[in-house]
């Protein structure tokens, strides 16, 4: 299992890393899809970007990966609005409309984030626990 975890570590902190450059680089297509009724959303876009940077970095350093587990979970809780706004208003990325093909898997999947972060980093064992 701790294999496992490890390259679960690093794919998740990979994956948050490219996100943060793109939330810092491209903010556009993710300022597009923030709900209206968050306040700032280039801000918030640009926050984003620096909180997945900090956790995909806090994943690699042993004493902060709790912290950073927690934090991306959280993190990935914060957003799903965002995905569902995208999915139910059909707001087109680079003039792209995304079909449910897209949508739905993405905001199913939500949760998979949430759980792969506190796994990734150690917080749950869950459904891994040997007995």
């Amino acid at each position: 299992m701790a294999r496992g975890r490890t390259i679960a570590r690093w794919v998740l902190a990979a994956a948050y890393l490219v996100a943060g450059i793109a939330h810092l680089t491209r903010p556009a297509g993710f300022v597009a899809i923030t709900p209206g009724w968050v306040p700032e959303p280039q801000m918030v876009v640009a926050l984003t970007g620096i909180a997945e940077l900090a956790g995909a970095a806090g994943l690699m350093i042993p004493r902060l990966r709790r912290a950073a587990g927690w934090g991306l979970a959280l993190y990935a809780l914060c957003v799903w609005p965002a995905n569902i706004n995208h999915a139910l208003n059909d707001i087109p990325l680079g003039g792209v409309h995304l079909s449910w093909w897209y949508h739905g898997p993405r905001l199913a999947l939500q949760p998979v984030i949430i759980w792969w972060a506190l796994w990734a980093s150690g917080i749950t064992d869950w459904p891994f626990r040997r007995r």
